[in-house]
Order: structure tokens, then sequence, then C-alpha cells
């Protein structure tokens, strides 16, 4: 079982031979639920859906994140390390999990059927303090709850030695490396997919640890949906948030700008959506974003080729125009029922 390589980061000059690759580990996380299982829309309706946690199969990196019939839906595999009483804090060994863990970090199935199988990270979610991975779908198939994985961790304490005022978190010199940010009259000009303004971003907002977890976009407003094309993100997005602070934590900060992937699924719950797990962070006038449709971690990380962009519609955008196509038809057809059967 041979750690991966290490993958030199071209073009910029960075401090990637002095990193650490360091082994961490975890379980396949269940899913979970709380007291219920119904979660309160923003349009007010109870749902009960799949949420976090668990093997997912038929939603990758790649495919598209909103307009699922899931909330907070992870792509594949989600680890936790459940082991309680390392360091004296119950919760310590999977908060290194999270830390440690980089976006386009190698993973390896330790245990059970699929033992050997290789992975690769694709980001962490707060709240449930999960670690995704994205492996080939034969060997999910064969992977089990509990079933052990250990990634090779490796870009924490990462930096652009040239440009000490951007922020570098959860990004692996390798995801770097494969994105190919490059420098053009004294800016960083990298791509992504969409630039999203930083007052639609909602839950995770404020917290002031950006190792750890990610922070949404909120859906819930129509206009800023059609406006900002948020329908057409994907698992695996790298975009940009304007006027948006991750140095130190989540804030919203005019003339800066933050850059991150999209992580889990759109959600129903007012304040939530698509998770943004930060990647890069520094003033607008160092950190130039360009709009490319390709910007996608599934191709960087050559996991798959991801999907054509397409507009979907939030979930409960789409259950209202049903209702109300329901309630045309029912009209339609009372109508017609009545011109049959004539009057008298």
């Amino acid at each position: 079982m041979k750690p991966p390589r290490i993958h030199p980061v071209h073009g910029l000059r960075t401090n990637a031979r002095d990193l650490v690759m360091i082994s961490v580990a975890g379980q396949v996380a269940s899913p979970t639920e709380r007291g219920t299982p119904w979660r309160i829309g923003y349009d007010g309706r109870p749902r009960s859906l799949p949420g976090t946690g668990g093997i997912v199969l038929n939603h990758r990196v790649g495919d598209p994140c909103v307009g699922l019939a899931g909330d907070h839906v992870e792509p594949a595999v989600s680890i936790r390390n459940e082991a309680r009483a390392a360091g004296g804090n119950p919760d310590a060994a999977n908060q290194a999990l999270q830390s440690y863990s980089c976006v386009g970090n190698h993973a390896i199935v330790t245990s059970g059927r699929a033992a050997g199988a290789r992975g690769v990270v694709t980001g962490k979610h707060g709240g449930v303090d999960t670690v995704l991975i994205d492996f080939p779908l034969p060997a999910m198939r064969q992977m089990a709850i509990g079933d052990r994985i250990q990634v090779w961790a490796y870009g924490l304490g990462l930096r652009l030695t040239d440009y000490p005022d951007v922020a570098i978190w959860n990004c692996s010199p390798r995801l770097l490396a494969r994105w190919r940010p490059v420098e053009r009259n004294g800016r960083i000009h990298v791509k992504v997919t969409h630039r999203i303004p930083a007052r639609v971003m909602g839950s995770g907002l404020g917290r002031n640890n950006v190792l750890r977890g990610d922070y949404d976009i909120q859906m819930s407003d129509p206009g800023m949906v059609r406006r900002y094309k948020l329908g057409s993100l994907r698992f695996g997005d790298i975009v940009g948030i304007m006027d948006a602070d991750n140095r130190y934590g989540r804030s919203r900060l005019g003339g800066h700008v933050s850059v991150g992937v999209i992580v889990h699924s759109d959600s129903t719950v007012a304040g939530h959506g698509p998770g943004v797990v930060s990647l890069l962070s520094a003033p607008a006038s160092i950190l130039q974003l360009e709009l490319s449709p390709d910007a996608n971690i599934a191709r960087y990380l050559d996991i798959r080729p991801p999907r054509p962009a397409r507009p979907s519609f939030p979930l409960p955008t789409v259950e209202q125009r049903e209702r109300t196509v329901a309630k045309l038809r029912r009209r339609a057809t009372a109508s017609d029922a009545s011109m049959v059967a004539g009057p008298g």
C-alpha cells in the first residue's frame, strides 16, 4: 500500500515540499436523523427526505446538486472517526480528520469487501462533521457502513510564498496543480463556474474555523437563483463568493473574494442550500475570478467527466409548479366535463 506521490505546484511558488503528509482515518458514517423525520421548508411545508451520511451511489461529484429529492445529500461516501477518548476531547480524532483532510487527498479502504479501493477526498461537511470521499462505483457497491478508510492528509499549512495575503484552506497541492491558477500582472487568476454574492450565503456564516465544515448558499429567493444561475450548480463546482472574507472565519467584507468547492446538495430548510468548502480567500485586488464551465474538481482530479451544467429548480419551486399544473389540469378537466354534460 504505497502512499501517493507528491504533486508539485506549477507556476506559483508554494511551500508544498515543506508540508507534512500524515495519515488520518474514519469509518463509513451511517445516515442519521434527529427526533423527527420531518424538515420544515422555507415555504412552510414539512418534508421527509434522505439527508447526510452513508454511501450515495447515484449522485457523485460532477452531478447536479439542485432539485434532488434529498436534503444536504453528501455525494458518494461520508466518513467520521468515532474514536471517543483521544487527547482528552471526546471528538478529537474526528476533528483532526476534518482539519487535516484536504480536497484532492488520496484515500484507501482498509477493511471490508472493498479493501484496497482508492478514492479522492472531495469535501467536508460541518454540523455532522463528515469528510466526503469519491470512489469508483464498483467499489462503493462493495462497501458497507462501518468500513474503515484511511486518508493521506496533505495540504494543511499550504502557502503561496509570493502572496502572503492569500489564505489557502482545505486545498491539497494536487488540486492546486491541476486547477492551475495563473499569475498575471501581480494578480492570481482562478477559474470558477459561478460568481456568487456574499449576501446569499447562509448557514455556517460567522464560524471562525474554515478548516472544518462549510457554509451554505441560500436558494429561497427565486430572483437570486435566476440572476446568478444557481440552479446549474453541481457537486464539485469551484465557485467564487464576492465580498466574502474566509481568511480567519466566514464573514462578509467588501473588496474581498473567497473561492470554494460545492460539497453537498441543496436544502429546503431556511438559511441552507448547497454547501461551499473554502479553498482560497484574499483581497479582490489580488484574486481575479474567471468564469469557466469546466471548473469542477471531478475534471481536475480525474474522478469522472462532470455532467453538463443545466438549469434546475430547488425542490420547493419544483413542487409548487407541479401543484399549479395539477390545479390547471383539474380545472380544464372540470370545464370539459361541464361542456360535455351541457346545460340542465
